[in-house]
């Protein structure tokens, strides 16, 4: 979990693809960066609701929980997010979700609910970005994962331009 990554879903279901099946469509195309800096313990549907707003959002949605992520520490209590907040996105349109924590869900989680919630509606996962740079708003994301055969993850170089 260190570094920009893509989870493959056999990284999170037994009958899930491995990083070289999936296909990369998801990883490239419209995104919205949406900020919930300070956010600690779990984003909760209701509250990300009240970030984002009345705002339309594109397909593929990075949440930025961090002024400034912790690139030279492990951070133990970083945010997650919430099994319904997944769903939420979901019935908004969002195809793939994107965190600059190591994961989706907490690092203490043996269920990974919010892993589950995205295998359950098809979603991609990105984690571990770095979006100290990124002001709210919409961009087109790169970020393709290696083709690593077997994998159920694998490194992506995240790029953001402007839309």
């Amino acid at each position: 979990h260190l570094g920009a990554h893509a989870d493959a879903p056999s990284h999170y279901a037994a009958d899930g693809a491995s990083i070289e099946a999936v296909p990369l469509e998801a990883y490239i195309g419209p995104c919205t960066v949406v900020h919930a800096i300070g956010v600690r313990h779990v984003l909760t549907a209701a509250a990300l609701s009240e970030i984002i707003g009345g705002r339309r959002l594109a397909p593929r949605v990075l949440i930025r929980f961090y002024e400034t992520a912790p690139q030279d520490r492990w951070d133990s209590r970083f945010a997650a997010i919430a099994p319904e907040a997944i769903v939420w996105l979901a019935d908004k349109g969002v195809i793939l979700i994107g965190v600059d924590t190591p994961s989706l869900d907490p690092q203490s989680s043996k269920l990974m609910d919010a892993h589950h919630a995205v295998h359950a509606r098809g979603l991609r996962i990105l984690e571990g970005l770095v979006l100290d740079d990124a002001a709210e708003g919409d961009y087109e994301l790169i970020a393709l994962p290696l083709k690593l055969d077997g994998l159920d993850a694998a490194p992506v170089r995240a790029i953001l331009r402007t839309a």
